[in-house]
């Protein structure tokens, strides 16, 4: 499968198996969960997958405005692509025989906490954490591993 095009008619039915995690934080390094729909108790940054065709860039900006209504002027990416395997509750949304997904981090950094426009077809609420908690929080090894990356940035 390419890499950005699909290849043939079953791959365009299906989820690209390549997504955005954006850790959203201020510079005090509080830092935005969301908590997904399903599963209950699910916390995670925003996240969500690459449309056929699109930039890794071009949909961490559109997963910011749609998951949260904020203007993700400054995002960063962090230059780190972690591949994981794609649970079996989710595979059906994958052309047959993809069993991984390769995830882009970035970061967003906003002058202060603010208020959510939460999508609530996806998510049920946010809060606000200090980054330590964010990362007690956050329900995925990647979402940990990416705040992790923040709190050992200098500075």
């Amino acid at each position: 499968m390419a890499a950005n095009r699909p290849t043939t008619p079953s791959e365009r039915a299906h989820k690209r198996p390549e997504s955005v995690l954006v850790v959203i934080h201020t510079p005090q390094l509080q830092c935005l969960l969301l908590e997904r729909v399903r599963p209950a108790g699910f916390w995670q940054s925003v996240t969500g997958s690459l449309e056929w065709g699109e930039s890794a860039a071009a949909a961490a900006a559109r997963e910011v405005r749609e998951e949260t209504g904020l203007d993700p002027v400054e995002l960063r990416d962090v230059g780190v692509r972690r591949s994981f395997p794609i649970l079996p509750q989710w595979r059906a949304r994958y052309a047959s025989g993809i069993r991984e997904n390769v995830e882009h981090l970035w970061y967003l950094e906003v002058p202060a906490a603010v208020e959510i426009e939460l999508n609530a077809l996806e998510h049920r609420r946010y809060c606000w954490l200090p980054l330590a908690d964010a990362i007690a929080r956050a329900s995925s090894w990647t979402n940990r591993e990416g705040l992790e990356r923040l709190a050992a940035e200098p500075g």
